[in-house]
């Protein structure tokens, strides 16, 4: 028996930061969830309602973890192969919007949340010296344990847009047709397979 948030290492590294003194928020939009929180909005999001047990053994293989954004946005790891790094699996980030991002593994997203902005904007001068506009309250703190705990920085929004495209260029259309197994008719897949094959290019 363990009271370990999950069975990835470096995802309860970041659950001990998030839940140590203070508690502050470090990141934009974030927080946790239990880990594996069977109802995270997966069923909504994909128009999965009543399909539940039909669908299951493709459900199991989404780890839903942590709320993306203040609006509904949620994260979740996709258990593509049987790989033995959990933590290198990716990341998929499904947007309130019907939107899809792809992270290549957690120290990517690592980083992204290092950006203090749920969209992953990069804070220019003019936005830093803004009296309406603030980081976190756990920022720094974060940067700060990122930098000592695993050696990472925060990108700057060049290379947060290649952490992106690499995601879905590695991972994009083979995610898009492996939901297309079982997701709804109703859903637009094209787009996002031309999405992330654009990307490709």
């Amino acid at each position: 028996m363990t009271d370990a948030y999950s069975p990835i290492p470096e995802l309860n590294l970041l659950k001990d930061f998030s839940d140590g003194p203070g508690e502050d928020a470090f990141s934009d939009g974030f927080e946790f969830y239990v880990y594996d929180r069977p109802d995270a909005g997966l069923l909504e999001w994909l128009c999965l309602e009543g399909r539940e047990e039909e669908v299951r053994g493709h459900l199991d293989r989404l780890t839903p973890f942590a709320q993306a954004t203040g609006s509904g946005s949620f994260y979740a790891l996709w258990h593509c192969d049987d790989r033995t790094d959990p933590a290198t699996l990716p990341v998929i980030r499904f947007g309130d919007e019907g939107d899809l991002d792809v992270i290549e593994g957690l120290r990517d997203l690592f980083r992204l949340l290092a950006m203090d902005d749920e969209w992953f904007t990069a804070w220019d001068e003019e936005r830093e010296a803004d009296p309406e506009e603030e980081h976190s309250p756990g920022h720094e703190a974060y940067v700060a344990w990122l930098k000592e705990t695993f050696g990472l920085t925060p990108p700057t929004e060049e290379e947060a847009d290649e952490i992106l495209d690499e995601g879905g260029r590695k991972y994009g259309v083979r995610f898009v047709d492996w939901l297309e197994e079982f997701g709804s008719p109703d859903i637009d897949f094209g787009s996002w397979r031309k999405e992330f094959a654009d990307a490709g290019r």
